[in-house]
């Protein structure tokens, strides 16, 4: 007891030096600034230009007193550090589910290491509000639990850390799986100017148990409610936030708020941002009770030391025991009675703009809170779809942003003067890097390809490339990292990415499992001009051949090509599983033709095409196996081109073990349903967009 009395006295005392100090130093350079009766400069030019009394030894004199004030300031600097520490280092009064504190709050509240990495212009609007002190420490609550949540806490102290400029306090309410992880994470991570306590969540199970939760954070998902009596009785408020919240700014200014709470607000919360509580998104929606829209509890700012005066504890339990007679469970755990609290109270809540929470789930309004909605959220067309649809994730998929970074390595390139020349384009995944330079090798033109691919991935990309004496030689490669989201690989998309981005005039629309023939690039120049494609709507046909050998002595012309053909050798491309694919180019008239000839649009064509870039782009709508290039071909039809077959152009597949998306396609019936249901949505968009021109594919659909 004596030992906590000392301590306090000293406190005291450093308070009452850090505030005298500065009194008595400005006291004492005030009355010495001023000579008979008047305010002299305390610098000796100015003194020197407007005073006629001005000597040598009054110029050392004042010197002499701003080297005192510079003294003094500094004094009061490191006195004010030492309180800092003082504060942060003084025992806190913890209940006895409290377990362990990792404090790395050694050196100064500022971490500049971090502060290097934040980009001018990063704070909202919120800068206008109060000012939070320097050294004031921010105080942040979230409850996690499992491997899953741990991961989410770790992406959201990242975004908090990176723009904070003030010593941050964090209150985990963790289970002991997310403690060990989390205590060892911070305790190696040695950040300046946090410090972390852990409460043990198994022993506030009690405390919520008797609620019944549908939400699938389960008992873990309402220990929000009991944060008045799990945090220290001296700490009087807190920021509490969701573990899958990413912060934008500088938390400071979010702290800053609590600054504006009048009359008996204690609760900071964001208006729910889709309609749950209106009780309108589906026949019978029976939700709890809510001001309007009701708030979302993602985000809550709570002044403790008021709601402890006002009885917290007992206002919920009362509220929820009440609801719970008719409602039976939560939907949404804490918020659901967060809610029903503030429906009969609503004089508790402050309300935050919505930029503090915004809600990018299904069913949300969060586009209001951002001038350009398109950069963070998906269109409103996705809120129009039925999630009870069994091809919903297919919808889905067309509606989804993916990351993209153009141009990931060098690239330089200036199309030929004659307007001639042709991209090769393509796309491809992690595991058809290996084909990149035998292409480069076939093919001297320049190739846009669309590889998709994780972050890892994009990093191993790059390492490939650097190590390959082919890839590095060739500069007029535009390699367009599309970032993995989602289940379905986007091969439709993927290709508009690469067709979007060629400088040619015209474009060779291929994958990347073919090796196009060697000298293909002139021919087709050549060709481009034999068949004006520049005033004429045509599409090229490039014959497409396959291999079923890994190892095969590429052909170096036609004549080669044929007799490996009659040998077995070569196939026609599909011939065994899928002849309707190709059967139209008509390989009986090419063996023997010389000069290019027309062929007709037939069901399910999907040959290999040179096009002019202005051509139409794929359907978003296909995803994996299936469909992707037979709808673009039926397309190109529907738009009057002319399919013309190249005599002396040909390409070869080679043989690689099956995609994903095509083993799925054959082992899922689900798949297959969900496929021709888009096939037939398909088709009707080009009735609608082409009226009677495309009603010969809804017959040839039904012949075929």
């Amino acid at each position: 007891m004596l030992g906590i009395c000392r301590g306090r006295r000293k406190f005291l005392a450093a308070s009452l030096s850090l505030l005298c100090i500065p009194a008595i130093t400005w006291i004492y350079l005030f009355s010495g600034s001023f000579e008979d009766g008047k305010p002299v400069s305390l610098s000796p030019l100015e003194s020197q230009a407007h005073s006629p009394r001005y000597t040598a030894s009054s110029q050392r004199e004042r010197e002499s007193l701003e080297v005192r004030m510079r003294e003094v300031e500094a004094e009061n600097r490191a006195l004010r550090r030492q309180l800092s520490l003082a504060q942060g280092r003084a025992p806190a009064h913890r209940r006895g589910n409290h377990s362990k504190t990792y404090s790395m709050e050694e050196g100064t509240g500022d971490s500049e290491n971090l502060r290097a990495g934040i980009v001018a212009g990063n704070s909202s609007e919120c800068g206008q509000q109060p000012v939070v002190e320097k050294c004031e420490t921010i105080h942040v609550a979230i409850v996690c639990a499992g491997y899953n949540a741990s991961r989410d806490v770790v992406t959201l102290v990242k975004s908090v850390l990176f723009h904070r400029r003030n010593p941050l306090h964090f209150h985990l309410i963790a289970d002991s799986i997310a403690e060990q992880i989390l205590a060892t994470l911070f305790q190696t991570w040695m950040v300046p100017a946090v410090r972390v306590d852990f409460y043990n969540a198994d022993e506030l199970k009690s405390e919520v148990s008797w609620i019944p939760n549908k939400h699938y954070s389960g008992i873990y998902g309402l220990m929000k409610l009991v944060l008045t009596k799990t945090l220290p009785a001296n700490l009087e408020r807190v920021i509490v936030l969701d573990t899958d919240i990413t912060f934008a700014t500088d938390i400071a200014e979010l702290w800053a708020v609590f600054h504006k709470f009048k009359g008996q607000q204690v609760l900071g919360l964001v208006e729910n941002q889709s309609d749950w509580y209106l009780g309108n998104l589906w026949k019978n929606h029976r939700p709890w009770p809510a001001l309007g829209r009701g708030y979302n509890t993602g985000v809550i700012l709570l002044l403790l030391d008021k709601l402890r005066k006002m009885k917290w504890e007992q206002m919920w339990r009362l509220t929820a025991e009440r609801e719970l007679m008719g409602m039976l469970s939560t939907s949404l755990a804490d918020q659901d009675i967060f809610n029903a609290v503030i429906k009969q109270n609503p004089f508790l809540v402050y309300q935050l703009p919505c930029f503090w929470n915004v809600q990018l789930s299904d069913h949300t309004r969060s586009e209001q809170c951002y001038r350009d909605v398109s950069d963070l959220k998906l269109q409103k067309q996705l809120s129009e779809l039925d999630e009870d649809d069994l091809c919903y994730e297919f919808r889905r998929e067309r509606f989804t942003v993916h990351r993209t970074h153009l141009y990931f390595l060098h690239y330089e390139y200036e199309p030929a003067a004659d307007s001639t020349d042709v991209t090769l384009v393509a796309q491809l995944s992690m595991d058809r890097l290996q084909m990149l330079e035998a292409i480069c090798k076939h093919w001297e033109g320049p190739i846009s390809l669309a590889l998709y691919l994780s972050d890892a991935e994009a990093q191993q990309f790059l390492r490939y490339a650097q190590g390959s004496e082919v890839l590095m030689s060739r500069h007029n490669v535009g390699y367009h990292i599309v970032y993995k989201e989602g289940q379905f690989y986007p091969v439709n998309l993927l290709r508009n990415v690469a067709m979007k981005h060629i400088s040619t005039p015209y474009m060779f629309l291929s994958d990347i499992d073919f090796l196009p023939m060697y000298g293909l690039y002139e021919y087709l120049r050549k060709s481009v001009i034999q068949l004006d494609l520049a005033n004429t709507k045509k599409a090229m046909i490039v014959p497409a051949f396959e291999t079923l050998r890994y190892r095969l002595s590429f052909p170096k012309s036609k004549a080669e090509l044929l007799s490996m053909l009659d040998m077995g050798t070569l196939f026609t491309f599909r011939y065994h599983v899928w002849t309707k694919g190709h059967a139209p180019t008509n390989f009986a008239k090419w063996r023997t033709a010389t000069t290019p000839y027309r062929v007709e649009w037939e069901a399910d064509f999907e040959p290999y095409v040179v096009v002019r870039r202005d051509c139409p782009e794929y359907d978003r709508r296909f995803v994996g196996f299936g469909w992707n290039k037979v709808a673009h071909i039926m397309e190109l039809d529907v738009q009057e081109y002319e399919f013309i077959v190249l005599p002396n152009a040909y390409m070869i597949h080679m043989p690689h073990a099956p995609s994903f998306d095509i083993t799925k396609f054959r082992s899922n019936k689900q798949y297959r349903i969900c496929l021709k249901t888009l096939k037939e949505e398909f088709q009707q968009d080009m009735s609608r967009r082409y009226g009677f021109a495309a009603l010969k594919y809804l017959t040839a659909e039904n012949n075929s």
